[in-house]
């Protein structure tokens, strides 16, 4: 990571970079993304073949591009030199012509900063910010805000937003988003609060800006293109990438009631593999269906015999398994 005297040093030559690439057209993240997980070994390393072969499989469904290193990539869990290897690797593994966002938040915004600077310098074609949520009784908007603009102040590829406070405690509030859309450097966010009311409200305030809002989580991605989000961060994609795809075509092209039905068999899986079974039953998940999931880095540990046959139930009951 880059110490003080660095840090301070680059400020004028990474201004002077991002108002060369501010002159261009923004990048267009509409799209579906799955939120890839990271392959551990049996002894807990960083498996780079087996995240290099899921990337491979994920590769033949029409995503927009691939998120690494978000919540389901166990970020917090991985050393900045794990983190910053896995977007590397990433880059190597996909298509030039799909994005790659990359999870560069951290507590401080000088760390968020390095970060950012680093994964661009590795491949990340944007990076995905995290709100910082330690000390989240002082995060305010004000806070949030100074820190979002300092971050992408200072980064050499387009920022967005993540919002998830059932894993931070702390919703990036409305008025907050709307001042920060107007950044030139900040084309997006990732809201997985699940408030659809809030989805359309920032797709509304922030209508005459270049700003998009993504859904982080299928249960309520049709709900989320009614009200004018262009896409989504989601977990599901890496065991039903087809079907979150076709949901997506569905949304665009105007059948809402063949959307209606793949909508509802979907939020039962969507929430076993989210809030009721977490990472773990993501990748319990992605062994039945050809990927490798594999163990969590500790402490998620794995889903108990009942938990297991919980969530098979919940893919079996809605005809994916």
């Amino acid at each position: 990571m880059l110490g003080p005297q660095i840090w301070a040093s680059m400020r004028p030559a990474l201004s002077r970079g991002i108002s060369r690439n501010m002159k261009g057209k923004k990048v267009d993240i509409a799209g579906i993304y799955p939120a890839v997980t990271t392959p551990f070994t049996a002894t807990a390393e960083v498996d780079y073949g087996k995240l290099e072969e899921n990337l491979n499989k994920l590769g033949t469904f029409p995503f927009r591009g691939f998120v690494v290193q978000g919540s389901t990539g166990e970020f917090p869990f991985l050393t900045s030199h794990e983190r910053l290897e896995v977007v590397s690797r990433a880059r190597q593994a996909i298509p030039k012509d799909k994005l790659l966002i990359a999870g560069s938040g951290c507590e401080s915004t000088q760390a968020t900063v390095e970060m950012t600077v680093s994964m661009a310098q590795v491949g990340a074609d944007a990076a995905m910010v995290v709100t910082p949520f330690y000390y989240r009784g002082r995060m305010s908007s004000a806070a949030l805000i100074h820190h979002y603009t300092k971050v992408a102040d200072l980064s050499p590829i387009p920022v967005v937003l993540y919002s998830v406070p059932a894993n931070t405690g702390l919703d990036l509030p409305v008025d907050a988003v709307v001042t920060l859309s107007q950044h030139p450097n900040i084309i997006g966010i990732k809201d997985s609060g699940g408030d659809v009311t809030k989805i359309g409200l920032m797709v509304h305030k922030t209508s005459k800006q270049d700003f998009q809002v993504l859904a982080g989580s299928v249960g309520f991605l049709l709900a989320s293109y009614a009200v004018g989000a262009v896409g989504s961060i989601c977990g599901l994609a890496n065991v039903l990438g087809a079907q979150v795809c076709q949901l997506e075509r569905l949304c665009l092209t105007g059948q809402w009631e063949a959307a209606r039905t793949l909508q509802h068999r979907l939020i039962e899986p969507n929430t076993a593999v989210t809030r009721r079974f977490g990472i773990p039953g993501l990748k319990k998940t992605m062994d039945w269906f050809g990927y490798y999931g594999g163990p969590c880095r500790a402490p998620l540990q794995e889903l108990s015999p009942a938990n297991e046959e919980a969530l098979r139930l919940d893919f079996s009951n809605n005809g994916w398994l």
